[in-house]
């Protein structure tokens, strides 16, 4: 029988090129289900890449015209309103502290002090919550790029536990026999790292971009805070 099998191994033509589709077909189906989770969230991982540039261009884009319509509109309360309603974050910033100032100075005399600690702290944890929810899918791509390297990690080392086991069950260890099992079980280390890779990279980069966003955020709202400032001063 084994002589049997190593003839047919023999006889079979050698392939010409790697075969990813050969390989997954015929991987051990617990490799399968580590090669298929991976491909799906290497998938996620390029949809939120795409849709995160595209989200983080939309809204830069938007902010700077949004400012520039602020400076140079008298009614200033009427344009945040407009503006709300198109979910800018920097109007929902401006809002917040001028929300805080109606309430600071409906009851007469005013706080300036208190006043002004309110306002700024509200535009403060507003430009917070804008950061963090545009940075909320971001958790995913830093999920996949530390765990997937060590799921396909896993489908490696169950691929070879199965090329031992062939060895065994087989009686010979001609690559004829081991081979197809290593080299289905390292396929499935190399889809991790294509699931990894751009995951990580991207996580890097739209970090950055987060923080950058944010900090134009504040910029804004400190600006706006200075006006704020002067207006309780004349109140």
């Amino acid at each position: 029988m084994t002589l049997a099998l190593l003839s047919a191994a023999a006889a079979a033509p050698a392939p010409t090129r790697l075969d990813p589709v050969e390989l997954f077909l015929q991987a051990d189906i617990i490799v399968q289900a580590v090669m298929v989770g991976l491909i799906l969230a290497s998938i996620w991982v390029w949809m939120i890449i795409v849709s995160f540039s595209l989200r983080i261009a939309r809204l830069d884009k938007a902010s700077r015209e949004y400012e520039g319509e602020f400076w140079s509109e008298r009614d200033s309360q009427a344009l945040v309103g407009k503006q709300q309603r198109k979910e800018i974050p920097a109007a929902r910033v401006v809002g917040a502290g001028l929300d805080e100032w109606k309430k600071s100075t409906a009851k007469q005399p005013v706080d300036r002090d208190a006043a002004r600690q309110r306002i700024g702290a509200a535009m403060e944890s507003q430009v917070a919550e804008e950061a963090d929810e545009l940075a909320g899918r971001l958790n995913f791509l830093a999920t996949v790029g530390s765990v997937a390297p060590f799921v396909g990690l896993f489908g490696t080392v169950w691929g070879i536990m199965n090329s031992f086991f062939q060895i065994g069950a087989q009686q010979s260890a001609s690559l004829a026999v081991v081979a197809p099992g290593i080299a289905e079980a390292l396929f499935a280390t190399a889809i991790g790292l294509f699931a990894a890779i751009p995951a990580v990279i991207a996580y890097n980069r739209f970090s950055g971009a987060v923080n950058r966003y944010e900090a134009k955020l504040q910029r804004f709202a400190d600006k706006v805070h200075a006006g704020l400032s002067r207006e309780l001063d004349r109140a």
